[in-house]
């Protein structure tokens, strides 16, 4: 039932469902500058009942509106009016993005109470630090990292909104095709201002096959028959992405980048400000979502973990958007859950005991890799361990400072680090396809600095006299590890740095000193 849906947690299919089906009835609307909220709403209201609403800015004031019943956006799609073509002519495609401006501007009074804007981008990291001098405790000062970057419930339904206007071309190919976000926008993990991964997914699941046992005949549909899948997804996604290019009010900027080894159309949505990237269908990205999403939903601490050691990772230059031999924010995600899963008593459980717990409806193979885990929160036992954050913060640093990289491998799945099977400096086991390193990317100088800057934090961590900082008003605890190590420091590093390979010791000092300059400037440009 729907009230016993709402007081537990909701399974990530459940999330998505109610999310997906929102979007369809919502609408996006670039506001006239002096608005009256009040006579907007009243003036939507003759369409049909408005559900929610919430204002942004992106290029102006725009409202994101939706209605109880999809009806209402077909009665407002039949008020609304093609723009004048006087200077440019337009493709007459009809959306669900309009552009409302007054009709006689003068005689409207602007708003008495200003509007609520809904903030679509996190704070900076020098704004951060000084609001995280104010806190009592390392984890108080980590959970308002979180509230600060995580994703909003508005900005969420933003990103659902912007794959519901995708599907709205899939559509026209592919009437039954669906397009879902994944990845960050959906696995709890998601910062303020990250890109939209979305997928077309073309399998109608409402078939079910007792309809197409009966009668007395085997029955298909006729479809053109491509050598390969790789073939198909090549030509579906360059056909929507130059329908995008073509016909997609305000898709700019479309890449079609069809020889990946997934293929994928990248593009900026600017009616709601997303970089987005489209690719089909992928099973496995999805299993990886939901079990983020799991993770995420057991126990505040690991996201408040997973958050404090990303935004770590980035002020240091360890981690960077461009591609290359840095650890990427997935492989740091995972770090963090394997030494969650390694505590005493484990905070979060590994993926063999959650697939144990898994039922006939969880059963997914994919690929020929069993990707079977548990959806329903209630049967995952909540965990014993009470360590607070500023434990945990410190001993992640610790643990990974002193890690032996050279032998051991993460292995999520057992929880435990087991032999390297081959000779990558970092090798974190994919959860699903058990054959595949997901930080193969990242070179020996970038792990030995993530080993350096981890034993720097711990050590900060450990000597910081607390008190006497707060006196001063000076940066203390989380604070101090946001703040780019200076170079004076770069002797002590020095002496912490004795075990690790002294071949790359040198470059990767030099590298430290040319990363500061320019982390400092990218943090707060970020």
């Amino acid at each position: 039932t729907d009230a016993e849906v709402s007081t537990r947690k909701k399974t990530f299919t459940e999330v998505q469902t109610e999310r997906l089906d929102q979007a369809e009835r919502t609408v996006l609307i670039k506001c006239p500058s002096k608005l009256n909220e009040k006579k907007l709403l009243q003036y939507l209201s003759s369409h049909g009942n408005v559900r929610s609403h919430f204002f942004f800015e992106n290029r102006g004031i725009n409202a994101l509106v939706e209605f109880s019943e999809k009806s209402s956006i077909a009665s407002l799609q039949d008020a609304v009016g093609i723009p004048n073509a006087a200077e440019h002519h337009v493709v007459p495609f009809k959306s669900r993005l309009f552009t409302f401006t007054l009709k006689n501007p003068v005689s409207q009074p602007a708003e008495e109470t200003p509007l609520h804007l809904s903030p679509q981008c996190h704070l900076p990291v020098t704004d951060l630090i000084q609001k995280l001098c104010l806190a009592d405790s390392i984890s108080s000062q980590m959970y308002i990292l979180l509230n600060e970057y995580q994703l909003t419930e508005e900005n969420i339904k933003l990103r659902f909104l912007a794959c519901s206007l995708v599907r709205d071309f899939a559509r026209a190919y592919f009437p039954d095709s669906t397009v879902k976000p994944f990845g960050s926008s959906v696995n709890t993990f998601g910062k303020l201002g990250c890109d939209v991964d979305m997928f077309l997914d073309f399998h109608d699941t409402r078939k079910s096959p007792t309809k197409m046992k009966k009668g007395p005949f085997e029955m298909e549909f006729q479809m053109k028959r491509l050598p390969s899948e790789r073939l198909a997804t090549q030509r579906i996604l360059s056909v929507i992405g130059d329908c995008l290019d073509n016909f997609g009010p305000g898709c700019v900027n479309v890449q079609k980048i069809l020889n990946a080894r997934c293929p994928l159309v990248k593009f900026s949505h600017q009616p709601t400000g997303f970089q987005c990237d489209l690719s089909v269908s992928n099973s496995i990205a999805i299993r990886s979502s939901e079990l983020l999403y799991i993770y995420g939903c057991l126990d505040p601490r690991v996201r408040a973990l997973v958050f404090t050691v990303r935004c770590w990772a980035r002020v240091h230059g360890l981690t960077n958007s461009a591609p290359g031999t840095w650890i990427t924010n997935f492989s740091l995600t995972m770090m963090v859950m394997f030494f969650l899963q390694k505590r005493s008593p484990p905070i979060i459980p590994t993926l063999d005991q959650l697939k144990e717990l898994a039922d006939a409806k969880d059963k997914h193979i994919i690929g020929g890799y069993d990707c079977s885990f548990v959806s329903d929160l209630r049967k995952i036992k909540p965990t014993k361990n009470t360590e607070t954050l500023d434990v945990l913060l410190g001993e992640f640093f610790e643990y990974f400072g002193n890690f032996d990289f050279r032998r051991n491998s993460i292995n999520l799945r057992k929880g435990k680090e087991v032999n390297k099977p081959e000779s990558s400096p970092l090798y974190i086991w994919n959860p699903f396809e058990q054959d595949l390193n997901i930080s193969k990317n990242v070179n020996q100088p970038q792990l030995e600095k993530f080993i350096a800057m981890a034993r720097e934090s711990a050590w900060i961590l450990q000597k910081e006299d607390k008190t006497q900082k707060i006196i001063n008003k000076e940066p203390w605890g989380l604070a101090t590890l946001l703040i780019p190590f200076a170079k004076s420091n770069s002797s002590k590093t020095k002496n912490r740095m004795k075990g690790i390979g002294s071949e790359t010791i040198r470059s990767l000092l030099d590298s430290l000193k040319l990363n500061n300059t320019t982390n400092q400037q990218k943090a707060v440009g970020k």
